[in-house]
């Protein structure tokens, strides 16, 4: 945990989201795992708690936190199932986001206090089955209606999460024409609602970690969306969606620490309980080794995200240390679970054994909200941004 004293929120909120883990995720984790499936009472119940709402002022029903306490909150659910924590952190830090800064009046009293209490769920739809990395390449194509009252989508989303219960999903759709293409200017945000005419969920994927989160393609054929669903301007799309993501970035890097730490406290236990040559794997050094460095890279990918936090908090641009973050977080978490799988040796290979699970659900850290190689190239883009001209 944090390197500096908690403030007396900070540590109840620590606290609530501890209980809560232990309670009502825990004991039901390994069986969502198994079954693909994570029951929607589970995030009304999160809403129910607060943890749906930390980012959100109070004016629009939600708790109005600093970054720090969210993440706080979020790496300690994360460590219980990396699922739940994954629908806290899209939630959280996209759609929520989006409709705080960008929406209007009516859209942020519409969509945003539900949204704040659990009520409705939240989802992000920015890829496209040719679209990933280079998101400003998509196709899903938006045209205005005849009378105006409405935008016509056509096409189709990839990755989303929370797809098949999401009642409020921010979707980035082309909104300039076919032989005038303005590349991520023509791009705008809609929001949009499973009830509209034209919208159908597609394939769900069989994913190697997080499963019991799940993540769908969206189909729209000729999807009627209210002309009053435009978020922010017409061409900003792309803008926002890039923007939320800076904010995104941070909660996936909780998400990799909470998977790590748990990694390393069950190899802790293990390492203690096991014995070879009559003593605890503990007492050898090749042990001892591997358990320092994790620690030590988990409580260095630590610090620089709550770093990162106040300075987001201070109002400070978080470009380049969210990636950073980033990056940081989940590699580090990929590393440390699979030293754990190594320690715990055969028993680290089987669904019997924790370890298995969380090294299936680290890997997806280094892909999704921007993979490490993405977060790289921001970095460096960044890095010369603020050196200046050669």
């Amino acid at each position: 945990m944090p390197l500096t004293p908690l403030t007396e929120t900070q540590q109840s909120i620590l606290d609530l989201a501890r209980g809560f883990a232990a309670d009502e995720i825990t004991p039901h984790a390994a069986q969502w795992d198994r079954d693909a499936h994570f029951p929607r009472e589970v995030a009304a119940r999160m809403g129910e708690l607060g943890f749906l709402g930390m980012l959100i002022p109070e004016e629009y029903d939600g708790l109005g936190l600093d970054t720090l306490s969210y993440l706080l909150a979020l790496e300690t659910i994360a460590a219980a199932d990396a699922s739940t924590a994954v629908l806290m952190s899209v939630h959280n830090s996209l759609p929520t986001q989006m409709l705080l800064h960008f929406g209007s009046d009516a859209q942020r009293e519409r969509y945003l206090k539900p949204m704040a209490r659990g009520e409705m769920i939240g989802a992000f739809a920015l890829s496209e089955p040719e679209a990933g990395s280079d998101a400003s390449s998509l196709r899903c194509q938006a045209v205005r209606s005849d009378d105006g009252a409405s935008w016509l989508l056509s096409g189709t989303k990839s990755w989303v999460t929370s797809g098949t219960f999401a009642d409020v999903i921010m979707v980035m759709a082309r909104t300039d024409t076919p032989d005038a293409r303005r590349g991520s200017k023509g791009i705008s945000a809609f929001i949009v609602t499973p009830d509209l005419p034209g919208f159908h969920v597609g394939k769900k994927e069989d994913k190697m970690g997080l499963r019991a989160s799940p993540t769908v393609q969206l189909n729209f054929d000729g999807l009627r969306v209210p002309a009053e669903n435009l978020l922010g301007t017409e061409g900003q799309g792309f803008v926002y969606a890039m923007r939320s993501l800076d904010n995104g970035r941070l909660g996936i890097a909780a998400q990799a620490l909470g998977i790590a730490q748990a990694a390393l406290d069950h190899s802790l236990d293990y390492a203690g309980q096991r014995k070879q040559f009559k003593q605890p794997i503990r007492d050898f050094q090749a042990i001892q080794f591997k358990l320092a460095d994790m620690a030590a890279r988990i409580e260095s990918a630590r610090a620089l995200l709550h770093a990162t936090a106040a300075a987001k908090d201070r109002g400070e641009t978080i470009t380049q240390y969210g990636s950073m973050s980033k990056l940081l977080a989940s590699e580090t978490a990929m590393w440390v679970t699979t030293q754990a799988v190594q320690i715990f040796g055969g028993y680290g290979y089987v669904k019997e054994y924790p370890v298995e699970k969380l090294f299936r659900d680290a890997k997806i850290t280094e892909i999704y909200e921007g993979t490490s190689e993405i977060q790289r190239i921001v970095i460096a883009r960044e890095l010369y941004a603020t050196r200046g001209p050669a």
